[in-house]
């Protein structure tokens, strides 16, 4: 068996820009060389420096242009949990030009002082590192503003303006937001808060609607708005370590490539748990789900990525086709081959351990909506036929793990008959 876990921490990173939170300097380097490789950087000013004393005189960001980093949905869980601490990670490592400003919009009344408080039990901030965090802080601001309100977008628009020096500037738009707001915000976005002298990029978190119909719905309401490279569809998941870890795993291993298959592999078991319920976010978790919340998102991915054949480069669109041709071979998967299941309190636990799903005061009394999933699924290929893939995910279980395990079938036992009849 083969078995490739991670323990899931607070200050995991997103897809936008991960970075390693332990910042380990031959980690950087190589980040740093992989921007370069990409023409991320281009001959002007030299960057600085990040808290791991290394020799950044190499390295050449755009420094000139002004880059401005809007963060939709501040206020929110994602944001403080995920975005924030990204955003700070790259900033302390200097793997962002020097003439970058962060911006926060949401409909709550904060400023930056309390975004700092809210976010600073995420970030990992060492004692040696308090300095560069608190000039990380220097160079966010906040907006409060509706979702829904043009003359609000209008308002941030003349922030952005006011923020932006030099004959070019940047604006990269990100929707830490649930679905049901990407329809206003990205219309106001591409009729208010367009980049006058530079480029606009919009990145959209996952979920990606709820449905195929919606998510369609979405694609063409986009499609109407932006150029396609302008838009970043993306799985903050994918960002985390073990995730990157597997097309290495697979790829780099010659001892792997050969068994690699139905013939030695007996079935794979993908696995997502959290040892918390829904800490306050019933009445957002409530529409989603935990299939539509992490199943069919994060744990699909993973499936590709364990399942696919070797693309011809590490490039996103070759990466893409490959995932395409693993789900176009998997079975629809029916109710028969799934298991669903709600937490609900232990009368013997602590704190927050009494509490089911349905004692959070943000559920709809009477709610259905699972907590926990395991579903089955088969790929119907040369490689995996007969294969089954578990993918199994839930709140307030027993532990906090992401594990991707190998089953291998047993050899056949060494002697037992031969054994027996000398006996």
């Amino acid at each position: 068996m083969i078995e490739n876990a991670e323990n899931m921490s607070a200050n995991s990173k997103t897809a936008a820009g991960s970075s390693s939170s332990s910042g380990s300097p031959s980690c950087i380097a190589l980040i740093r060389q992989s921007l370069e490789h990409m023409g991320h950087f281009s001959a002007g000013s030299v960057a600085a420096g990040g808290a791991n004393g290394l020799d950044s005189n190499h390295v050449e960001f755009e420094d000139a242009v002004p880059h401005i980093f809007v963060v939709l949905g501040a206020s929110g869980d994602l944001a403080k949990k995920k975005i924030y601490p990204t955003l700070w990670y790259l900033f302390r490592d200097g793997l962002l030009p020097k003439n970058t400003t962060f911006v926060g919009y949401a409909r709550s009344k904060l400023d930056i002082e309390t975004l700092k408080n809210n976010c600073k039990p995420y970030m990992n901030v060492k004692d040696t590192q308090k300095k560069e965090h608190d000039d990380f802080w220097k160079v966010n601001h906040y907006v409060a503003g509706s979702y829904t309100a043009r003359r609000d977008f209008e308002l941030l628009d003349q922030e952005l303006a006011c923020l932006e020096k030099g004959t070019r500037a940047n604006r990269l738009y990100y929707l830490a937001l649930p679905p049901s707001v990407f329809h206003d915000v990205t219309s106001n976005i591409s009729t208010c808060c367009m980049a006058k002298k530079g480029w606009t990029r919009v990145i959209v978190e996952k979920p990606f609607g709820r449905d195929l119909d919606s998510s369609n719905v979405l694609s063409k309401h986009l499609a109407s708005l932006f150029k396609e490279e302008e838009l970043y569809r993306i799985d903050h998941y994918l960002g985390k370590e073990m995730v990157q870890n597997l097309m290495t795993l697979r790829f780099a291993n010659r001892i792997f490539g050969p068994t690699w298959n139905r013939e030695n592999i007996s079935s794979v078991m993908i696995s997502f748990k959290e040892p918390f319920g829904t800490q306050g976010r019933g009445g957002y978790f409530d529409e989603f789900g935990i299939i539509r919340d992490v199943m069919q998102n994060h744990l699909l991915q993973i499936l590709c990525l364990v399942a696919m054949e070797k693309p011809p480069s590490t490039g996103a669109d070759d990466i893409r086709n490959e995932k395409v041709k693993v789900l176009k071979c998997t079975q629809t998967l029916t109710m028969h081959d799934v298991v669903l299941g709600q937490y609900v309190g232990n009368p013997n636990g602590k704190g927050e351990q009494k509490l089911g799903y349905l004692d959070d005061p943000t559920v709809p009394k009477g709610s259905g909506t699972p907590t926990f999933a395991l579903g089955v699924l088969r790929i119907n290929n040369e490689r995996w036929d007969g294969v089954p893939f578990f993918l199994r995910c839930g709140k307030a279980l027993n532990e906090r793990k992401a594990e991707v395990r190998i089953q291998y079938r047993d050899v056949p036992e060494i002697g037992r008959a031969s054994c027996r009849e000398r006996v």
